[in-house]
């Protein structure tokens, strides 16, 4: 099959060749809706032509806001067609963050899920002085609305039809003019140390990182994808849109975001991707029902989940696994492992992926006991994504695997990872300084992780470059590492590790509300609220039994010796972590600082006005009075 220039080149050359197959699906009122390729086209084919009525073409910005939708993925390839860019945003973003984003990146016109994202959207038209047209999709609830910019989905199709009538040959002349070089995807970062930067992808660079994971992967046109990540995360554009316009597969939007978990179960996809902290989600969950089952079912998952990591262990070791040990793990097959693989909706999945952050190599070994396909993949937005990615028969956590063919990596004097190919972003929109400072001097981007390649050739990552630091007696210190073991408990949600230039490691903990709090039901205490909750002194022992745990499987110098519970959760409406759950370490050690200074200056307790940041951008202050607690 010939290697086509552009995104929407793929889409039509799917209608014609697949067109009577399902490309893309939505769960509605309980009943999956399925869109053909050839209707996919044709849905297509009218928005874009409506786009074009309205004035939008070469080099325009068209935002999406709004959950994972068939109408929202046609109006990014739409825009596309007409030599134009879509520029998703983060549907959950207050609109402080939506008003940088928008205004930066010049956006002229955005199509919005519904009533909530236009709302949201009209509250800073005046700061978005691009901004001709706003186009809703969902119109229920929309009357009494007098904006001339506002026009429904439907309407703007039907402005495309009449539009085709007068123009006869116009998209496919616009689709023919496209080019591998034309920026399709303009993908904002997350902004760990700043306000976020706008990632320039090509068609070039997105179908690149597309044909190079299906070249290692097994990606089949009769697969099912889950289309429930952030649109605005690059993941979601290349693991979900780009693969399935490049080999047909379908892309299934579930029916709420509160629903995914059970729309997951229901679909069993044949391959996924999703963030380590969805997947330390399915554990907690899985470990809280394991504690608070029958006792007989309670000591077959704790049996079995011991005889799982003994295997994993063995085969990750290249050692022959015993077969009294082989039966065993036959038995667990039968009795857990199968059945909760279906309950997590993994019955048919061949591969599943795990990327963006670190994955704690417990539940990575976890997962993997469990006859699940759990891999590591490596990349970043401003190379589209895709880096390295792990075999079959080579998963770690102590890795991210190889470095894909046609990807170049080097490790710089200093440590950096560097990268070099034909996912490489053509740069950050309207910040050439920043993107001159990304690229190395002969060509290479700096991707700012320090890491190492092996002696396999796979790819280690130790930590962020710039947070890899050492404590006062020199011995190196990676944050992550802490926080990763820290995770895997299931009633800890995030925690943050200091360190740097001071004696010893201390750690801020963030309790998972929803795990601790079953918890406590169970022991029949009452509570009102996370504050309340997480200050307890009974939540306080259990996560110190928790830190004692983790602190034997620690070497004596990476032990925990004190720790906080949070009042709150990390927010990223708070600017503490962003929008994909990375740490601003940055704010959080000026935000936090008292708590430091009380770590190392032998404080027994802490007082802290933490400002809460509500979705319009206002702010409330909350006074909180915590404990130091030493760690066993």
């Amino acid at each position: 099959m010939a290697e086509l220039a552009t995104l929407p080149e793929y889409m039509l050359q799917n209608a014609q060749q697949m067109g009577d197959q399902p490309a893309i699906r939505l769960k509605e009122l309980g009943i999956w809706k399925s869109y053909t390729w050839s209707q996919y086209a044709a849905q297509v084919r009218e928005l874009s032509l409506g786009l074009a009525s309205l004035g939008f073409g070469r080099e325009d910005k068209l935002g999406i806001i709004g959950t994972n939708l068939p109408r929202l993925y046609w109006a990014q390839v739409a825009a596309q067609c007409l030599g134009g860019m879509a520029v998703p945003v983060y549907q959950d973003a207050i609109a402080k963050e939506l008003a940088f984003v928008l205004r930066h990146s010049q956006v002229k016109v955005i199509v919005a899920e519904n009533q909530e994202q236009v709302d949201k959207i009209l509250s800073i038209k005046d700061e978005l002085p691009d901004l001709q047209w706003l186009i809703y999709c969902d119109d229920r609830g929309m009357v009494g609305y007098d904006e001339d910019i506002l026009k429904s989905y439907a309407e703007v199709q039907a402005a495309g039809r009449t539009f085709d009538s007068a123009n006869a040959g116009y998209f496919d002349a616009e689709v023919g003019k496209g080019k591998s070089a034309d920026v399709a995807l303009i993908c904002y970062t997350s902004g760990t140390t700043g306000d976020p930067k706008g990632v320039m992808l090509t068609h070039g660079n997105l179908l690149s990182c597309g044909r190079i994971f299906v070249a290692n992967e097994d990606v089949r046109a009769s697969d099912d994808f889950l289309a429930y990540l952030p649109m605005a995360w690059v993941g979601d554009t290349v693991y979900g849109l780009v693969i399935s316009l490049l080999v047909g597969a379908t892309n299934n939007c579930p029916e709420r975001p509160s629903t995914v978990m059970r729309d997951l179960r229901e679909l069993g996809p044949t391959g996924i991707i999703a963030p380590p902290a969805i997947w330390e989600g399915m554990l907690s969950n899985l470990q809280l029902k394991g504690a608070s089952a029958s006792p007989m079912k309670r000591k077959a998952f704790t049996y079995f989940s011991g005889i799982a990591q003994q295997i994993e262990d063995l085969k990750f070791d290249g050692k022959t696994i015993p077969l009294g040990l082989r039966l065993l793990g036959k038995l667990g097959e039968f009795m857990v492992f199968g059945p909760i693989r279906d309950q997590l909706g993994m019955r048919r999945a061949r591969w599943c992926l795990t990327g963006g952050a670190p994955m704690g190599p417990d539940t990575f070994r976890f997962f993997r006991g469990f006859g699940i396909n759990l891999k590591q993949v490596y990349g970043m937005t401003e190379v589209g994504g895709l880096v390295s990615l792990q075999p079959d028969n080579q998963a770690s956590p102590d890795t991210v695997g190889a470095p894909c063919a046609g990807i170049e990596v080097r490790i710089a004097e200093d440590g950096e990872v560097q990268i070099r190919g034909k996912g490489v972003f053509a740069g950050y929109y309207r910040q050439d300084d920043k993107t001159a400072e990304a690229m190395s001097e002969d060509g290479w981007y700096r991707t700012g992780d320090a890491g190492l390649l092996n002696e396999k050739g796979h790819l280690v990552i130790i930590d962020r470059a710039k947070d890899v630091g050492k404590l006062g007696d020199g011995t190196p210190f990676a944050p992550q590492f802490v926080e990763l073991k820290l995770k895997f408990s299931p009633f800890i949600n995030e925690a943050v590790s200091f360190g740097h230039g001071h004696p010893f490691i201390s750690a801020m903990v963030a309790i998972d509300f929803e795990t601790v709090g079953k918890w406590a039901e169970g022991q029949g205490l009452p509570y009102t609220n996370y504050m309340d909750l997480s200050q307890k002194r009974e939540v306080v022992a259990l996560i110190s039994e928790e830190i004692r745990k983790i602190n034997q499987g620690l070497p004596e110098v990476s032990r925990i010796k004190r720790f906080l519970l949070l009042s709150k959760d990390l927010d990223a409406d708070d600017n503490e972590i962003t929008r994909t759950r990375k740490l601003r370490r940055g704010f959080i050690a000026e935000k936090y600082g008292p708590v430091i200074k009380a770590f190392y200056g032998g404080e027994k307790e802490v007082a802290l006005r933490l400002a809460v940041t509500f979705e319009d951008g206002t702010e409330s202050f909350v006074d909180a009075r915590m404990m130091i607690q030493e760690a066993a």
